[in-house]
């Protein structure tokens, strides 16, 4: 029941159309771009919802305060201590690897800001736990969320980025104007 009421919201009553072609395997990371506002983790929620399916996401620990803490670690949140000097990436790596299912979602931009310089860490985790990267867009011009394209990394991570980012090029975030690709060539 409470997947369909999902469904309803999303794909009826506020005009979400979904476009994913790539096979979900128990394991992966979710890269999803733009990252403009704060409602595409609104949609991204309603979408996995509306999928039936559990994934964590990555957020900054400033937003873990009471109540809403309790509510984003529920939904599957782990919060991102941006001053400890841990690695991350290779925790998680390592928690993929000993897990029986993962599935991660991380915003490469990093903040809803215009960012050229996207963090390269959802691809570190994903090259050392051998798991694909599926490159998940938000459309707000089509109202879409598409999925039709995944990656294993394979360590070259320069080439590997910019084909990631020429992926997202004619997506349309919520605000436009905040969703920089960077310098590459065509």
């Amino acid at each position: 029941m409470t997947q369909k009421f999902f469904q309803w919201l999303l794909y009826k009553k506020m005009g979400w159309t979904k476009n994913i072609t790539v096979d979900h395997p128990n394991k992966y990371i979710i890269c999803m771009a733009p990252h403009t506002s704060n409602w595409d983790f609104v949609i991204g929620q309603l979408y996995t919802r509306a999928e039936g399916v559990k994934t964590n996401f990555l957020m900054k620990k400033e937003w873990f305060f009471w109540p809403l803490g309790v509510i984003f670690r529920r939904w599957g949140g782990i919060p991102v201590y941006r001053t400890k000097k841990t690695s991350m990436t290779d925790t998680l790596a390592e928690t993929a690897k000993a897990s029986p299912e993962f599935r991660l979602c991380i915003t490469p931009e990093g903040t809803r800001s215009a960012n050229a310089e996207w963090k390269k860490g959802f691809y570190f985790i994903a090259y050392k736990a051998q798991i694909p990267v599926l490159l998940y867009g938000l459309d707000y011009a089509k109202k879409e969320i598409v999925c039709t394209k995944s990656i294993i990394p394979n360590g070259n991570v320069d080439n590997e980025m910019i084909e990631i980012q020429r992926y997202f090029k004619d997506f349309k975030g919520k605000h436009p104007e905040k969703f920089l690709i960077g310098d590459i060539k065509e």
